[in-house]
């Protein structure tokens, strides 16, 4: 790419939910358009609408092709061609469709590089389902975009917390079974990697939970942990991976354990939602 500021391609998500405000309050700050080059991928009358009903300060250039983005400036790429009704807080399959619009939109352009990063604007999956687009969400259309069997990983950050998640929004009763060596090296490697490249931390070092709670004060070793949890770390260890654990979570967090963490890879969604 020629320009050195980092592109970012920002989809403007559910229509009638919350993503121009959060797009054009975020570039309301005048040292944003120092730190990258935005482009929005949604719709010029939608943006428009928004900024006039919010009274929001933000002007923006709309641009027919990601190259002719310019820096300095918040750039609208129009990937809604049709009408699309705005009604405020109440999601629609309208609403819907015009937010994988945008992502769609986004991703043909990822594919020619023509971005450094994207930025998803909050989706509704329940009303983003239509023929020809069945997935769960936009995470994993995204991973089917990638191809290549490539998968992403959910990380939550606040701070320098940093924490995901092994089996994700499984259902509490079938996470044991999901539980396998070979998915925590998976998903302890992905944060591994993230945390190198996208946070620049030269060595991590990632926490990994239990799956049981302790024993009255002791070590949680339950049959997950001792045929499942531990044997993992053990084989990241001898691939030069600083995986730590199993920590029973309350313990570990309720001590403030966390904070000697670069990572933390949890077991289950709450898990990793609570804290």
């Amino acid at each position: 790419m020629d320009s050195k500021k980092i592109r970012v391609a920002i989809t403007h998500g559910d229509t009638n939910g919350i993503g121009y405000e959060l797009i054009f309050k975020a570039f309301s700050e005048p040292e944003m358009l120092e730190y990258c080059t935005p482009i929005i991928y949604g719709s010029p009358k939608v943006a428009a609408y928004y900024r006039k009903a919010m009274n929001l300060p933000a002007q923006f250039s709309i641009i027919q092709k990601a190259e002719d983005a310019e820096d300095g400036r918040i750039n609208l790429l129009p990937a809604v061609d049709e009408e699309v009704k705005v009604d405020m807080g109440m999601p629609t399959q309208e609403s819907g469709t015009a937010a994988i619009k945008a992502l769609d939109r986004a991703m043909t352009d990822y594919r020619d590089e023509l971005f450094d990063v994207l930025v998803t604007a909050p989706v509704n999956n329940q009303n983003a389902q239509f023929e020809g687009f069945q997935f769960k969400g936009h995470k994993e259309y995204i991973e089917t975009c990638l191809g290549e069997g490539a998968k992403g990983l959910s990380i939550l950050c606040g701070g320098d917390l940093r924490i995901a998640s092994v089996t994700g929004k499984t259902p509490l009763k079938d996470v044991p079974a999901a539980i396998t060596q070979e998915l925590i090296i998976e998903k302890v490697k992905q944060m591994h990697t993230s945390l190198k490249r996208d946070f620049m931390i030269t060595n991590p070092r990632i926490a990994v939970l239990a799956l049981n709670p302790s024993n009255n004060g002791e070590e949680s070793c339950g049959p997950e942990e001792a045929s499942i949890i531990i044997p993992a770390i053990d084989q990241l260890a001898e691939q030069k991976i600083q995986a730590f654990g199993p920590y029973p979570a309350d313990e570990f967090f309720g001590n403030g354990h966390f904070v000697e963490f670069d990572g933390i890879m949890t077991m289950y969604h709450d898990q990793a939602t609570t804290p």
